[in-house]
């Protein structure tokens, strides 16, 4: 699977849940994802008693999908700018407190559909609110050498509750009632409050310079933009999950016809996935001593399309469930990868949006892919469907292994070693734009290395929070070479000194070496000043 199989050693499948925090976080979290599975039978099997019209049914689907496609970088803003531990409290009172009027409303026979509709709207915005922000904590809780197990562990947990909780949650509905099912999942808000509320995070190291929502917002696109191993990360993810998707587009279809299946089985057909996510979280400490990121995902592709090319021959029942126990562990062996790529290359101040925008690309990719495959269906039926969409996996795997993924092993801790700069009086933080400009001597025979290695800095530069930047020589004497770089306000640039990090003053260093002067570069702030009138 790979040229190079990884040497080093690998912590065990479960060497994060010796973390006390990590290990009350995530038990809480399958409790209250348990919960969230039961309330969702609830209400997808309460519409259908409250009407026959299947665009009701698909109106309360949409709506709780709806705000996590819409919401996703917004929420990864507000993910970096406040406290994560109480923004996280806060959603699950929100959550709670829909679940608290869905139970009152059920018991007293007051849900109509509009109210249901509604609410599930609510309960989507909260889930939207509470995705980046989630994974965004996972690297506070966990050393470096522990996060994609932790990774990992997340995503086992997840499909422990899809297991559970659609289970659960039929068996109260059918014995007790719809309030019941709702009262069960505002209990499973009660142990994910009390692990937040035992939680005592570390305060944030820059709040001094505190970060706005739209200056946050533009500050994340900014970073996206410049960010290469992010642009690899989610190049690779939404290729892979645009033809993945084929396979969830069409598994109804499979299952009834292909396979002749009734509800039921296709029932068992999700539940085998799910299984399978198990077994592959489990067994990838095992996959990582044997080859890298590039070739577990190459290894994932391979194993989905031979899924999708055996559905479309329509096997024996007892080989389909089979087959998806293969196909629910080569998707939790891609998604915990590119999960765990994007998080290793995303330092503190900015990982809810960068995992936000991350996010975006996967539910983009799945509800493109998912149009574009039942489109395929449609003309040339699902065979040909799953057999396009098995091709199209394993050629861009192929194509895209080339494209190798970040390793993450650059340390992203903040350095501090910007001296902090020089200012006759107090700066106004709204004062902008500023312009910084540092000079450099750089002898001729240094001049091409020095290029180079200022290449390679522009993208830090930018990443931290430059909207233009650029280098410029004298004419009249062109070893003085001078960087310039813009920001747009004076609070922008001090947060720029709490966002460089140990690797980025590595690269500055490198930079450094090339300057022949006898002091080291001449730094100068400019701060734009309004014309009179």
């Amino acid at each position: 699977m790979s040229a190079t199989p990884t040497t080093t050693a690998t912590p065990g499948a479960f060497a994060a849940l010796r973390r006390p925090v990590f290990a009350v976080l995530w038990i809480a979290t399958i409790l209250g994802n348990t919960g969230s599975f039961m309330r969702d039978v609830a209400s997808a099997w309460l519409v259908t008693d409250l009407s026959a019209s299947p665009t009701a049914v698909a109106m309360v689907q949409a709506a709780g999908l709806l705000p996590i496609f819409l919401l996703a970088i917004p929420a990864g803003v507000l993910a970096d700018i406040l406290d994560r531990r109480r923004f996280l409290i806060v959603i699950q009172l929100l959550l709670a407190a829909v679940s608290v009027t869905l139970m009152l409303m059920a018991k007293t026979g007051g849900l109509t559909v509009s109210y249901l509709i509604g609410l599930t709207f609510i309960g989507g915005i909260g889930a939207a609110l509470m995705g980046p922000t989630w994974q965004a904590i996972v690297p506070e809780l966990v050393p470096k050498a522990d996060l994609k197990g932790a990774v990992a562990l997340n995503s086992l947990g997840v499909n422990i509750a899809r297991a559970i909780g659609p289970a659960v949650g039929g068996l109260l509905l059918a014995s007790f009632g719809a309030a019941v099912t709702y009262g069960a999942d505002v209990v499973s808000y009660v142990f994910v409050l009390a692990a937040l509320f035992w939680w005592k995070r570390k305060a944030d190291s820059d709040d001094d310079v505190p970060e706005h929502f739209l200056g946050a917002f533009r500050a994340g696109l900014r970073y996206t933009r410049a960010s290469r191993p992010l642009h690899v990360v989610l190049l690779r993810a939404g290729i892979f999950y645009a033809f993945g998707s084929a396979i969830w587009a069409l598994l109804p279809l499979v299952a009834r016809q292909l396979l002749n299946g009734d509800a039921g089985f296709y029932g068992l057909l999700l539940g085998a996935v799910g299984a399978g996510a198990i077994i592959g979280a489990l067994v990838m400490p095992q996959l990582r001593r044997l080859t890298d990121g590039d070739g577990l995902v190459l290894g994932a592709a391979v194993a989905a399309a031979a899924v999708m090319v055996g559905l479309a021959f329509g096997p024996p029942r007892w080989a389909a469930l089979a087959m998806l126990l293969v196909l629910g562990a080569a998707w939790i062996v891609s998604l915990t990868t590119f999960s765990g790529a994007a998080q290793s290359v995303l330092p503190n101040w900015v990982r809810g949006r960068g995992l936000a925008v991350y996010l975006t690309v996967f539910n983009g990719a799945m509800a493109a892919g998912s149009l574009g495959w039942g489109a395929v269906a449609q003309q040339w039926g699902v065979p040909v469907a799953l057999w396009a969409g098995a091709a199209g996996l394993v050629v861009v795997g192929i194509i895209c292994n080339r494209l190798a993924l970040p390793t993450g092993d650059a340390d992203l801790d903040a350095s501090r070693h910007w001296p902090d700069p020089l200012t006759a009086a107090p700066v106004d933080h709204d004062r902008g734009p500023v312009l910084i400009l540092i000079e450099y001597r750089i002898e001729d025979t240094n001049r091409a290395g020095f290029l180079q290695a200022m290449k390679q800095l522009s993208s830090e530069r930018r990443r931290d929070g430059a909207y233009a930047w650029g280098i410029s020589e004298d004419s009249a004497e062109p070893q003085r070479i001078v960087e310039w770089f813009m920001v747009e306000s004076w609070a922008e640039h001090l947060r720029q000194h709490h966002r460089v990090s140990n690797a980025d003053a590595d690269l500055q260093r490198e930079v450094v070496r090339f300057h022949t002067g006898p002091d080291a570069p001449k730094v100068q702030h400019l701060i734009g000043v309004a014309p009179p009138g």
